[in-house]
């Protein structure tokens, strides 16, 4: 069986062709670091959906260390650039942290927020998983009131988790189903409660109060909850990922952030772009379907394995 380090590689394969192959295939029989050349580097970053910004920094730094040699290798270019990158990501603080249960907070809320088709109800089920593995009693909230079957689908998820689950039908206050998991879990001396959203267009007022108003009932219960507010994002939809990322932030105080589908877009570039604008942590990545495809984020590796 494959190795998550491994997955990550292959899952990281057409991220690595738009970025790593063709920074390294468009310095190539250069003799240098010429202007054309780096405007060719710089589309290519952009393209990789790095980000403006991040990409100016990275091209700032290939001037200062190669700009003025009489030849820079592509082995010197990618090498610089795995440096930048993993600089920049491991100055980060709070990245990864996938285990972040913390036993003065019982229960512990976490909040999981997101657009419809990003994964949200998988990515519930993956970390249902993941604290059973470790021993924690898990609730989840079928708290998607809107989407039809919604709450069906987690409760199929829940089933193979092993963890159980509060639903009711649709249509209902999804507040309400909040309030009532959280209360549950108190009584119960329960560890964990797993919260699922709808996912409407982040483009609505409405769902972000309606997100607003299920933070605010959840406090009723528990003053601090949410303890976590996880946004998942689809890696394949590029800088729109960041607007969601804006959004939701200011609504709801996104805490973390769990990228999906890494393994199906060339715009893995995006985690870097995210992190460099909102300044918010990368909890887990997922570069796959299964139930064991959702691992904590880790900055090292994520840029050793986009560079094999």
């Amino acid at each position: 069986m494959a190795s998550f380090f491994e997955k990550l590689k292959s899952g990281l394969q057409k991220t690595r062709q738009g970025l790593v192959d063709s920074v390294v295939y468009a310095v190539t029989g250069k003799a240098r670091l010429d202007e054309k050349t780096i405007e060719e580097l710089e589309t290519t970053l952009i393209a990789a959906d790095l980000g403006y910004d991040l990409t100016a920094d990275l091209i700032a730094r290939l001037r200062e260390r190669l700009g003025l040699r009489e030849a820079s290798s592509p082995q010197a270019v990618a090498a610089c650039m795995k440096e930048f990158l993993q600089e920049r990501l491991s100055a980060f603080p709070g990245n990864g942290r996938g285990d972040f249960f913390s036993p003065s907070n019982r229960p512990q809320v976490i909040m999981v927020v997101g657009v419809n088709g990003v994964g949200k109800t998988t990515t519930i089920a993956k970390l249902a998983k993941r604290f059973r593995e470790r021993e924690r009693s898990v609730l989840v909230a079928a708290a998607d009131t809107f989407r039809a079957a919604a709450a069906e689908q987690l409760d199929i998820w829940a089933q193979r988790a092993e963890v159980a689950i509060i639903r009711t039908q649709q249509g209902a206050d999804p507040a309400a189903v909040a309030f009532d998991a959280v209360q549950s879990a108190k009584s119960k001396g329960t560890e964990i409660v797993i919260v699922d959203t709808a996912g409407r267009l982040h483009t609505k007022s409405n769902l972000m109060e309606e997100m607003k108003k299920i933070s605010r009932v959840m406090s009723r219960v528990i003053p601090e909850a949410p303890h976590e507010v996880l946004l998942v994002i689809d890696a394949t939809t590029g800088q729109n990922g960041l607007r969601q990322a804006e959004v939701f932030s200011e609504a709801v105080g996104v805490t973390g952030l769990v990228v999906t589908k890494l393994d199906g877009t060339a715009k893995g570039g995006i985690v870097f772009s995210i992190q460099e604008k909102l300044k918010i942590p990368v909890r887990f990545i997922g570069v796959g379907e299964g139930i064991d495809d959702l691992q904590p984020f880790e900055p090292k590796e994520f840029v050793e394995a986009l560079f094999e």
